[in-house]
């Protein structure tokens, strides 16, 4: 089975981070993207920040991902920078919008993105292991991490039999909400079911059991989970003095 939004059994990266370090990169990324403020010299570590999920884009060999973040990134920054500024009325109100929106959430979700492409699950539950993460918290993210690959599937699964029986917009009578219905009511009722799934897949690989589960993948820090932690650290503490 292949998946091609996220890939979880076989991920190719030149540069192999440990899980934690991912978490922690994202969870410093959206605070101080979404908490902080867009004036003066506190533009240049916020910009750094932006670059993070960028680059470990690059090297994940997620490149057109990579393209559309940077471009979109680029254009929202130019907007919040210049337009906002420049322009008034409804305008003024567009630009503020979508630029406030792409400059704030957009790196938290490449980053969590990245983060759901290039971490098996294995290593996941290793690492929360290793954390002793109570096991209320790991076995749903455990669970979400083949759910949304599973999802994405079942929609173009979904997609692919509308296109067998010539089921399009013409065919629809040009009508949005028929169209809406024919991809939404399919892919919920397998939603559900996918759900139900993976719960019960999870508890019959023992998890949630009494027992401590052993993992035979290999997690630990390296020279790149440091530099990018100092990277990040150091970014964040020149925010807040500036």
């Amino acid at each position: 089975m292949e998946v091609k939004v996220f890939q979880n059994g076989l991920t190719h990266t030149r540069l192999k981070l440990d899980p934690r370090t991912k978490l922690f990169v994202m969870l410093m990324i959206s605070t101080v993207m979404l908490s902080g403020s867009i004036e003066g010299n506190a533009v240049y570590p916020r910009l750094v920040l932006a670059c993070v999920p960028l680059v470990l884009l690059l090297t994940g060999r997620r490149i057109r991902v990579a393209v559309f973040y940077a471009v979109a990134f680029v254009l929202a920054e130019y907007a919040e920078v210049f337009l906002v500024y420049n322009t008034t009325g409804a305008l003024n109100i567009v630009a503020v919008m979508l630029s406030g929106l792409v400059t704030r959430f957009f790196p938290c979700l490449v980053m969590g993105y990245y983060l759901m492409a290039t971490t098996r699950v294995s290593e996941f539950m290793a690492s929360m292991a290793r954390m002793h993460v109570s096991q209320k918290i790991v076995i749903p993210l455990s669970v979400m991490f083949r759910f949304f690959p599973t999802v994405a599937e079942e929609s173009r699964s979904i997609n692919d039999a509308m296109r067998m029986r010539g089921v399009g917009i013409g065919s629809a009578g040009g009508s949005p909400m028929s169209m809406l219905e024919y991809r939404m009511v399919p892919l919920l009722m397998s939603v559900v079911k996918i759900g139900d799934e993976l719960s019960a897949s999870a508890l019959t690989r023992g998890l949630g059991g009494p027992e401590k589960r052993t993992n035979i993948c290999q997690i630990g820090f390296g020279p790149w989970d440091v530099a990018f932690t100092l990277v990040v650290l150091g970014a964040v503490a020149v925010y807040w003095f500036l």
